[in-house]
């Protein structure tokens, strides 16, 4: 009986620590100095929260950037699909196909999406779209995409935004992650915030906070 009561002491012990005090420390903690990242970077335009910085949309409209692919769509579903079981509601997911290099599935599904570019980017050679906007992240919700992928879509903006190639320039330089501590990784661009600035300047929308 006395082994049981230590262990069982130690049980109840290690759980109020592990279990309560750690956590709302830790929360107590990030809320006090990180409280946007604690919270998601949610980002909030006129009052309605838009977006994340930390999580890719699919944005349809011509005026605005394109992000990645993305083999989840990232999360977003129109009634049409919930209707068609394309989607279960409340349970949205993250991940990729994992498709295999010799997968047809995997070349068909590139294909398309370089139709769809250069379709939309008619002045675009195949050859020269980045890789990066034809291949999908191991998450599907990046909201990154490379600055060579940014660029490319300049021509595309100016004629559908009818903004200066350098207004957007600046936006796009303005939403430029660089690397980390100067030297690991990569610089991003953030698709979202491009997107924002856009909406911005053509006075859909009135300032991001």
């Amino acid at each position: 009986m006395s082994g049981l009561k230590k262990a069982f002491l130690v049980t109840v012990v290690l759980l109020i620590l592990c279990g309560l005090i750690y956590p709302l420390v830790l929360t107590g903690i990030s809320q006090v100095i990180f409280p946007k990242q604690a919270n998601g970077s949610v980002i909030t335009v006129d009052g309605k929260q838009v977006g994340s910085e930390l999580v890719g949309q699919d944005f349809t409209d011509e005026r605005f950037m394109k992000c990645r692919p993305s083999s989840v769509n990232y999360n977003t579903y129109t009634q049409e699909d919930v209707d068609n079981g394309d989607h279960t509601m409340g349970a949205p997911s993250s991940g990729s196909n994992n498709y295999a290099p010799s997968n047809p599935e995997l070349a068909e599904r590139v294909q398309a999406d370089i139709d769809a570019f250069l379709e939309e980017n008619p002045d675009v050679k195949k050859e020269d779209i980045p890789t990066d906007l034809l291949t999908a992240s191991g998450s599907g919700l990046d909201p990154h995409i490379s600055p060579e992928s940014a660029e490319i879509q300049i021509p595309r903006l100016v004629e559908t935004t009818k903004l200066s190639e350098d207004e957007l320039k600046q936006i796009v330089k303005d939403n430029t992650n660089g690397k980390f501590l100067g030297i690991f990784g990569e610089e991003t661009v953030n698709v979202l915030g491009v997107n924002l600035d856009i909406a911005e300047k053509l006075g859909m929308i009135g300032s991001e906070e």
